[in-house]
């Protein structure tokens, strides 16, 4: 079988999703409510989508085509007024972050589609496991091999958005001591991890056809890679993040990913070679497991230094390509994060200090979550 033709896309326009907890507002743990809140939003009109996730607590809500920041905004706005007005009439909560706080895996059920009910019997309890919630970050490619160039030359800045993005120190009741607990659950999948070194479509296309002879993979949605071609949408998809506590933050991190591919696309800084995934997976934990003080080492010039300072140095260098984008605001606040204000696991951790009692961080992120936008 074959992948067929790279979609032709805009190049750099890009597209959000969201996976979304639903949790009781009498006791914050999750509740099983996504079939109700679909019901609830059938036919209306919204610029994205709203979607079952793998277990009925979890909803996902996408964005349609956008331009660049202001309109990702504007469109997870307009969906996020409508998912709130749902889960209000049914006297339930939504709410960010990468993983709730306390609930217990065995207490989760599948969502009723095929294709969960399939997932569910081939990895057994770790589907339910995956009730975790993530963002997502299409980014428009103009063709294949370009989709492939800045594939591998993006992924060096994963690191970058899972310490920007992390919301998940809290597992089962527990301080994990990581800002990101969630990517340790996407670890457990056989076909996660980082794509292949290749950068023709030809080539890719070469490698998925080897992987069906397999019969280990049927279509790219069987890949949880951390980045993967998308090519019935002309584009890449960056899966590594965690869902921000705001729809604002996950509208800033798609306006960096979108400023980086501009960079990328337009500059091509980088020979991409096999040789850059040597510190890969080091560089991956550091930032899963100490956030923006985690170490970084540069794969080209092995040089160490701790991912807030390469995230500082990548935005300033970055500074022509955001204000050609309008996305220069955006990633001024970034900016802020990364200089002081912390990101949102030290939110949570924060609020937990303060509170010393989870349901009640849940009700907090809930409420952020659900509070109109500034």
């Amino acid at each position: 079988m074959s992948l067929g033709t790279f979609t032709h896309s805009d190049a750099l326009s890009i597209g959000v999703e969201l996976e979304l907890q639903i949790v009781s507002r009498h006791n914050y743990d999750l509740m099983p409510c996504a079939p109700d809140l679909l019901r609830l939003l059938e036919g209306r009109k919204l610029p994205g989508a709203v979607t079952p996730e793998i277990t009925e607590s979890m909803i996902e809500l996408s964005t349609g085509i956008c331009s660049g920041y202001a309109d990702a905004l504007a469109q997870l706005g307009e969906i996020h007024e409508a998912l709130v007005e749902a889960a209000r009439k049914l006297d339930v909560g939504l709410a960010g972050g990468g993983t709730h706080a306390f609930q217990h895996w065995a207490h989760q059920r599948i969502f009723d589609k095929p294709r969960f009910l399939q997932l569910s019997d081939l990895y057994g309890y770790l589907s339910k496991q995956f009730t975790v919630f993530g963002q997502h970050v299409h980014l428009g490619c103009p063709d294949a091999d370009t989709a492939l160039y800045t594939l591998h030359c993006i992924s060096r800045f994963i690191p970058h958005f899972i310490a920007l993005s992390a919301s998940s120190p809290f597992v089962q009741g527990e301080d994990t001591g990581f800002h990101s607990a969630r990517l340790n659950s996407v670890f457990a999948f056989p076909l996660s991890g980082r794509a292949p070194m290749v950068l023709t479509w030809q080539d890719f296309e070469k490698y998925f056809g080897k992987m069906m002879a397999t019969g280990v993979v049927q279509s790219m949605k069987d890949f949880y890679w951390d980045i993967r071609p998308k090519p019935e949408y002309g584009t890449i998809e960056v899966r590594v993040m965690d869902t921000p506590l705001t729809i604002l933050k996950a509208a800033r991190i798609a306006a960096y990913i979108q400023t980086l591919g501009r960079w990328i696309q337009t500059e091509r800084p980088f020979e991409p070679c096999e040789d850059d995934y040597l510190v890969y997976t080091f560089n991956r934990f550091q930032a899963c497991r100490f956030g923006f003080d985690g170490n970084f080492v540069d794969p080209a010039t092995r040089e160490h230094r701790t991912l807030r300072e390469d995230i500082l140095r990548t935005l300033m260098r970055l500074e022509p390509h955001a204000i050609e984008l309008s996305a220069d605001g955006a990633l001024r606040e970034l900016l802020a994060d990364v200089g002081g204000r912390g990101n949102d696991a030290q939110w949570l951790r924060e609020a937990h200090t303060r509170e010393r009692h989870l349901p009640e961080v849940v009700r907090q992120q809930s409420a952020r979550w659900m509070s109109p936008m500034p």
